[in-house]
């Protein structure tokens, strides 16, 4: 029987309401998805003498520089956790989130040449760029797994929490969208307002020492540190220390806090994305 001409395999519609997030039709292109963390992957690395083993040197020197400068020089304290292990456990997982962060920020301008050319869903592009960052991640994990052995065998400062095997995916992803709401939120901004790119990567640094990372609970006053712990990332992250060494500040409240902010951030984050990915080509 001959099909009608007038049915379509794929209708394109105008989306009905700012917090339609559609999950049916960006399952329908998960194979873009893959391409493109594929694409991400590659490009970063092609054509380096090391390829993927800088994302193990980075964290590697990083480690070194702050054990360094905050440890050795300054000697501020790591509440009990060897400072090898407690600069890299920080830096292992805000990596993740500040990279995501910063390359999802700019994801109408970096992308404005395609998005005016081809349709399918805008979200597929920085859902991409957090999927490929854990590919990153993954290795970092593994470098910090190795350290955190050495410790955890050696010495008797580092006390495995077998909540931590649950735990840990469950902060990567929250991680990962708290990093995705926010960078589809400043990528509306940046479309009109391109200060905000420069603003951000100055303010992600500043914001990563007021994430307890290089810096411990401990040295931070009272009253700083219980404003400190509405930063959905300290809590988070002070889990993560709690569960793998047994120290850090472990806060049931304010970790259930973080992760119902981070969900109203991500369904803000749709909405302002939905809304400028409308009218964002007049403006790029």
């Amino acid at each position: 029987m001959e099909q009608d001409k007038n049915t379509w395999d794929i209708v394109v519609r105008p989306k009905s309401n700012l917090y339609n997030l559609n999950l049916k039709e960006l399952m329908r292109y998960k194979d873009l998805i893959l391409l493109l963390v594929k694409r991400d992957i590659v490009a970063v690395y092609k054509q380096t003498v090391l390829g993927p083993l800088w994302m193990i040197v980075q964290p590697i020197f990083t480690t070194l520089v702050y054990l360094f400068t905050f440890s050795a020089t300054a000697k501020i304290s790591t509440d009990g956790i060897p400072p090898i292990l407690f600069y890299l456990m920080g830096l292992t997982f805000w990596n993740y989130f500040s990279d995501s962060l910063l390359k999802t920020s700019n994801t109408f301008i970096a992308n404005a040449s395609v998005f005016g050319k081809v349709y399918f869903p805008r979200l597929v592009m920085p859902i991409s760029v957090v999927i490929s960052n854990l590919v990153k991640l993954f290795l970092q994990c593994l470098l910090l797994t190795l350290v955190y052995l050495y410790y955890l065998f050696t010495s008797n400062d580092v006390q495995f929490n077998f909540y931590a095997i649950i735990y840990i995916p469950l902060a990567v992803l929250f991680l990962g969208i708290f990093s995705l709401s926010l960078g589809v939120v400043f990528s509306a901004f940046t479309t009109k307002y391109r200060d905000l790119t420069f603003l951000l990567g100055f303010a992600v640094q500043l914001l990563m020492f007021g994430s307890c990372i290089v810096l411990p609970a401990s040295i931070y006053g009272e009253k700083i540190l219980s404003i400190l712990m509405f930063n959905p990332i300290v809590p988070i992250i002070e889990a993560v220390k709690y569960f793998l060494t047994g120290h850090g500040l472990f806060s049931p409240f304010h970790l259930m806090f973080a992760f119902v902010t981070i969900i109203l951030t991500f369904v803000i984050g749709v909405m302002v994305f939905n809304k400028t990915e409308k009218t964002f080509i007049d403006t790029v």
